[in-house]
Protein backbone atom coordinates (compact mmCIF):
# COMPACT_ATOMS: atom_id res chain seq x y z
CA UNK A 1 0.00 0.00 0.00
CA UNK A 2 3.00 2.29 1.01
CA UNK A 3 4.69 1.33 -2.40
CA UNK A 4 1.01 2.57 -4.09
CA UNK A 5 1.18 5.91 -2.85
CA UNK A 6 4.78 6.61 -3.34
CA UNK A 7 4.66 5.83 -7.19
CA UNK A 8 1.40 8.10 -7.59
CA UNK A 9 3.39 10.84 -5.78
CA UNK A 10 6.55 10.42 -7.63
CA UNK A 11 3.84 10.03 -11.12
CA UNK A 12 2.37 13.04 -9.69
CA UNK A 13 5.34 15.08 -9.15
CA UNK A 14 6.34 14.38 -12.63
CA UNK A 15 3.70 15.52 -14.57
CA UNK A 16 3.29 18.49 -12.07
CA UNK A 17 7.21 19.15 -13.23
CA UNK A 18 6.73 18.36 -17.14
CA UNK A 19 3.72 20.42 -17.07
CA UNK A 20 5.05 23.07 -15.75
CA UNK A 21 7.94 23.30 -18.51
CA UNK A 22 5.00 22.53 -21.10
CA UNK A 23 2.96 25.97 -19.96
CA UNK A 24 6.58 27.56 -20.62
CA UNK A 25 7.95 25.99 -24.22
CA UNK A 26 6.23 26.07 -27.00
CA UNK A 27 6.75 22.59 -28.32
CA UNK A 28 5.82 20.45 -24.72
CA UNK A 29 2.28 20.11 -24.15
CA UNK A 30 1.25 20.93 -20.62
CA UNK A 31 -2.29 19.73 -20.30
CA UNK A 32 -1.71 15.76 -20.53
CA UNK A 33 1.21 16.27 -18.11
CA UNK A 34 -0.94 18.01 -15.48
CA UNK A 35 -4.19 15.87 -15.86
CA UNK A 36 -1.38 13.16 -15.26
CA UNK A 37 -0.40 15.20 -11.99
CA UNK A 38 -4.19 15.55 -11.16
CA UNK A 39 -4.91 11.72 -11.18
CA UNK A 40 -2.06 10.65 -9.48
CA UNK A 41 -2.02 13.65 -6.31
CA UNK A 42 -5.82 12.58 -6.32
CA UNK A 43 -5.01 8.77 -5.57
CA UNK A 44 -1.87 9.48 -3.43
CA UNK A 45 -2.27 12.37 -0.96
CA UNK A 46 -5.74 14.59 0.28
CA UNK A 47 -3.10 17.41 1.03
CA UNK A 48 -1.26 17.50 -2.11
CA UNK A 49 -4.54 17.57 -4.21
CA UNK A 50 -5.98 20.26 -2.55
CA UNK A 51 -2.66 22.77 -3.16
CA UNK A 52 -2.60 21.55 -6.66
CA UNK A 53 -6.00 22.42 -7.32
CA UNK A 54 -5.81 26.12 -6.04
CA UNK A 55 -2.40 26.79 -8.30
CA UNK A 56 -2.81 29.15 -11.40
CA UNK A 57 -1.72 25.85 -13.85
CA UNK A 58 -4.30 24.30 -12.75
CA UNK A 59 -6.95 26.97 -12.40
CA UNK A 60 -5.80 28.26 -16.22
CA UNK A 61 -5.45 24.84 -18.14
CA UNK A 62 -7.19 22.05 -16.08
CA UNK A 63 -10.06 23.45 -14.23
CA UNK A 64 -12.58 23.73 -16.74
CA UNK A 65 -12.26 20.53 -18.07
CA UNK A 66 -12.32 19.06 -15.00
CA UNK A 67 -15.38 20.41 -14.37
CA UNK A 68 -16.64 19.03 -17.19
CA UNK A 69 -17.34 22.44 -19.23
CA UNK A 70 -14.89 22.66 -21.85
CA UNK A 71 -11.83 24.25 -22.74
CA UNK A 72 -11.38 27.54 -24.60
CA UNK A 73 -10.82 27.48 -28.42
CA UNK A 74 -6.96 28.84 -27.90
CA UNK A 75 -6.46 25.99 -25.20
CA UNK A 76 -7.99 23.32 -27.58
CA UNK A 77 -6.05 24.52 -30.53
CA UNK A 78 -2.73 25.14 -28.81
CA UNK A 79 -3.32 21.74 -27.75
CA UNK A 80 -3.96 20.34 -31.38
CA UNK A 81 -1.44 22.32 -32.93
CA UNK A 82 1.72 20.40 -30.81
CA UNK A 83 0.10 17.13 -30.52
CA UNK A 84 0.09 17.12 -34.25
CA UNK A 85 3.47 18.56 -34.47
CA UNK A 86 4.94 15.74 -31.98
CA UNK A 87 3.23 12.74 -33.99
CA UNK A 88 4.53 14.80 -37.64
CA UNK A 89 7.93 13.63 -36.01
CA UNK A 90 7.50 10.09 -34.63
CA UNK A 91 5.19 9.91 -38.25
CA UNK A 92 8.08 10.93 -40.21
CA UNK A 93 10.71 8.80 -38.41
CA UNK A 94 8.94 5.37 -39.44
CA UNK A 95 9.19 6.01 -42.65
CA UNK A 96 9.57 2.13 -43.07
CA UNK A 97 6.87 0.71 -40.61
CA UNK A 98 3.88 1.09 -42.85
CA UNK A 99 1.91 -0.14 -39.63
CA UNK A 100 2.99 2.48 -36.89
CA UNK A 101 2.48 4.99 -39.24
CA UNK A 102 -0.98 3.68 -39.95
CA UNK A 103 -1.23 3.44 -35.93
CA UNK A 104 -0.14 6.63 -35.41
CA UNK A 105 -2.02 8.31 -38.23
CA UNK A 106 -5.60 7.09 -36.44
CA UNK A 107 -3.99 8.17 -32.71
CA UNK A 108 -3.65 11.33 -34.52
CA UNK A 109 -7.26 11.05 -36.43
CA UNK A 110 -8.70 10.39 -33.09
CA UNK A 111 -6.91 12.98 -31.01
CA UNK A 112 -8.20 15.72 -33.38
CA UNK A 113 -12.06 14.29 -33.20
CA UNK A 114 -12.39 13.85 -30.06
CA UNK A 115 -11.17 17.64 -28.96
CA UNK A 116 -13.20 19.07 -32.04
CA UNK A 117 -16.54 17.01 -30.93
CA UNK A 118 -16.03 15.11 -27.93
CA UNK A 119 -14.68 18.52 -25.57
CA UNK A 120 -16.94 21.44 -25.52
CA UNK A 121 -15.36 24.63 -26.40
CA UNK A 122 -16.17 27.56 -24.16
CA UNK A 123 -15.76 31.54 -24.43
CA UNK A 124 -12.32 32.42 -22.78
CA UNK A 125 -12.74 34.03 -19.61
CA UNK A 126 -12.39 38.12 -19.75
CA UNK A 127 -9.47 39.89 -18.28
CA UNK A 128 -10.13 43.59 -16.94
CA UNK A 129 -8.70 45.88 -19.12
CA UNK A 130 -5.72 47.75 -16.64
CA UNK A 131 -6.03 51.30 -16.60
Amino acid sequence: MKLKKILYLAGGFLGLGLGALGAVLPLLPAFPFLLLAAFCFGRSSERLDRWFRSTRLYKDNLESYVAGRGMTLRTKVRIMVVVTLLMSVGFLMMHAVLLGRIVLGAVWVFHVLYFLFGVKTIPAPRREEEE
